[in-house]
Order: C-alpha cells, then sequence, then structure tokens
C-alpha cells in the first residue's frame, strides 16, 4: 500500500518525524512552508505534507534546515508544530518566515541555559515541538493569532523581534530582553528590569515550564 510504502521510506530517511494531536488527521489539500535559515542561509519552499501524510524527501530537507547548528545535528520533527506555524502565517498573509531556533540536542540546550541569555531546562526544542520564528512585517499580529489558536506555548520576544511556537502544553510568556524577561504574557512592558530582575525571572518561566510537563 502507498501508505505502508511512504512509512517504509521516511523511516530510512533516517528523519524523525513525530506527529501530534492535531497533525495525526492529515489535511485534505498539501501543506506548504517557505522557510529560510538565519544561521545557515538555508532554505526550505513547497509542500511539507499531503493527503496521505508527511512527505518523506520534504520531511528529510526540514530535519537538515531544522537542525542544531551549532554541532550540525538533525533531530525530529514535528508535523504539528509545522502546521501551527503554516496556519499562523496563513492568519496574518505572511508567505515565508525566518528560523532563528528548531531542534537543540540536549547537550546545547544545557550550554545556552547556562549563558546570561538562558533557555527553559526541558525545552521544546530538545523534542523537534518548537520553533523561533521572525516575519518580514505583522508579528504581533502573528503572535496574537497564535494564541488565539491555543496549540501549545507561544512566547514573545519584542526586542529580540521573533515568536516561539511550540506543541507542548498550553502557556504564554512575554520576554523583556534578549533572551531575559519575565512571564508578562499580554501585558504591557513597563521600566526596563534589572539584570537580576530579568533572572529571577526567567528562572520562573524555567520551572513554570518544568512542572507543566511533568
Amino acid at each position: 500500500m502507498v501508505s505502508m510504502r511512504r512509512r517504509e521510506l521516511l523511516l530510512a530517511g533516517g528523519a524523525a518525524v513525530v506527529l501530534g494531536r492535531a497533525a495525526r488527521a492529515a489535511p485534505p489539500a498539501p501543506r506548504r512552508l517557505e522557510l529560510k535559515n538565519a544561521h545557515t542561509g538555508e532554505t526550505f519552499a513547497g509542500p511539507y505534507r499531503d493527503a496521505e501524510g508527511p512527505i518523506p524527501e520534504a520531511m528529510d530537507d526540514l530535519a537538515l534546515l531544522l537542525r542544531d547548528h551549532h554541532v550540525g545535528r538533525t533531530g525530529p520533527v514535528d508535523v504539528a508544530t509545522l502546521d501551527f506555524l503554516a496556519d499562523v502565517m496563513a492568519a496574518v498573509g505572511q508567505s515565508r518566515a525566518t528560523v532563528l531556533s528548531a531542534y537543540r540536542t540536549p547537550e546545547t540546550n544545557a550550554k545556552l541555559a547556562r549563558t546570561r541569555f538562558g533557555v527553559a531546562e526541558h525545552s521544546q526544542h530538545i523534542y523537534g515541538r518548537a520553533l523561533d520564528i521572525a516575519f518580514e512585517r505583522k508579528l504581533v499580529e502573528a503572535e496574537r493569532a497564535a494564541r488565539a489558536m491555543q496549540r501549545g506555548g507561544v512566547g514573545w520576544y519584542p526586542r529580540s523581534h521573533f515568536i516561539h511556537l511550540d506543541t507542548g502544553p498550553l502557556r504564554s510568556w512575554e520576554m523583556d530582553g534578549a533572551g531575559l524577561g519575565s512571564l508578562l504574557a499580554g501585558q504591557k512592558l513597563g521600566r526596563p528590569r534589572t539584570v537580576v530582575e530579568r533572572q529571577a525571572l526567567h528562572r520562573a518561566l524555567a520551572r513554570r515550564e518544568f512542572l507543566l510537563r511533568r
């Protein structure tokens, strides 16, 4: 059967495709994305799934594009996260997106967690379920649309000009600096916070994500 043949090809290609809850019912028409990796300059443009499910060749290409560029290692690709991104882009009329971060190895994530910028210790990036994305315009509208969809985690980084999307537990937050921030989610920013305040709030965010995953 064709569906069995697709699964065999997918396994042979070495790219792990994760089918989340929202991805198990395949859309009736092909889904498309146009992405650029901000660090490597590599691009992907075309369909990534059709009515039969993920397209093996496209998933291999996306696994490479979304790899951990720090160590050059590919990881799992969550199709539900790609669908989440595609729906957000459609909602705000954006045809292309720039990927700032996607899959991270546990080792890379641990190193980033120790920096002054910091990341969540149990980040959804480790599981291939998260994307940090920038658009040429309508980023504010994209963040609002993503939160309204209630498909997982949505992070808003206004000063760094990107949003975080993941298909983990339902939650949202706002970071008021370059990787250090607060759990303000939808509130206006007040006075600039001190480094100590931002570090404390970031630890609270990491702790909250950890608790949500338990």
